[in-house]
């Protein structure tokens, strides 16, 4: 067989790897991932019903940011871990819980008062706020985002996708040196 026609076929059966493996990536097939879909759009759907906010995507945040436009931006993750490490440019960091936060407990707020998160939202209750945590599936923006609503904020969006669906789309990120 010629060195072209090997290529060739190497190619075609890298490829056909490829596919496979997407298809069946962690041994789970497009029907059980899905379901697995499915069930993290209801409960996203779930969390912003129940918190009264909008969503907003990563793309239109960045078009936002782009356009100077005055807003505060929320990063609900840990500082060390996380925020000092890497965040959407501007962002400025408050420490929620994974699990839903009914009630202010300062030992999930890394021992921060209602008062402290009011504070950094800042007076203007018409202010457009975004806030965001890691990925899809964290809740810690859900819960920033419902309580700057309990607070009186008018203007409050989530961008679900977090620091992950930023850094995916190819966005700068700061870090704190």
């Amino acid at each position: 067989m010629s060195k072209s026609k090997t290529l060739i076929v190497l190619s075609l059966v890298v490829m056909l790897m490829a596919f496979s493996t997407q298809a069946f990536a962690f041994g789970k097939n497009k029907f059980e991932q899905e379901v697995e879909t499915e069930t993290a759009a209801i409960k996203l759907v779930r969390e912003v019903q129940r918190g009264g906010y909008d969503v907003i995507s990563t793309e239109e945040l960045k078009k936002m940011i782009d356009s100077g436009k005055d807003m505060l931006i929320v990063d609900t993750m840990p500082y060390d871990s996380s925020y000092k490490k890497e965040h959407i440019p501007g962002a400025k960091q408050f420490l929620f819980p994974i699990p839903d936060m009914a009630q202010w407990d300062t030992k999930e707020t890394d021992g921060k008062t209602m008062e402290d998160y009011a504070a950094l939202l800042g007076p203007d209750k018409d202010k457009t706020i975004v806030v965001y945590c890691g990925f899809v599936k964290c809740t810690r923006s859900h819960n920033g985002a419902e309580w700057a609503k309990k607070l009186g904020y008018k203007n409050v969006l989530r961008q679900p996708g977090g620091i992950f669906a930023w850094k995916g789309a190819g966005y700068p990120v700061e870090s704190v040196k």
